[in-house]
């Protein structure tokens, strides 16, 4: 990752697309279960920050392609890295909810 990467902004809406046309994939929202409640994406599992470690209780698989988002971008960064230490292969930024232009499922 260069240094510009740190100012990449993410669409979370062409992530979505791509999230869809995969045929094994899992969406992954890192914001904290209050958020998560509050408003999703249809069909996101909730895997909070805080508790990214628990990402080996919901995706078994760690070459499955994994599409990571919070409210802004900047958590599902982080967590992207930390899975990636945990050995999953497959994982991807996509941004933040808060540019989604989508439904949003409570």
């Amino acid at each position: 990752m260069g240094i510009f990467d740190l100012f990449k902004r993410e669409d979370i809406n062409e992530g979505i697309q791509a999230f869809k046309e995969e045929d094994k994939a899992m969406l992954i929202d890192v914001r904290e279960v209050d958020e998560f409640r509050q408003g999703h994406i249809p069909n996101a599992k909730n895997v909070p920050l805080s508790t990214s470690g628990d990402i080996e209780k919901v995706v078994k698989d760690k070459d499955m392609p994994l599409y990571v988002y919070c409210l802004s971008g900047s958590r599902s960064r982080t967590a992207c890295m930390q899975f990636r230490k945990m050995g999953y292969t497959n994982v991807r930024n996509i941004g933040g909810i808060g540019n989604y232009k989508g439904s949003i499922q409570r």
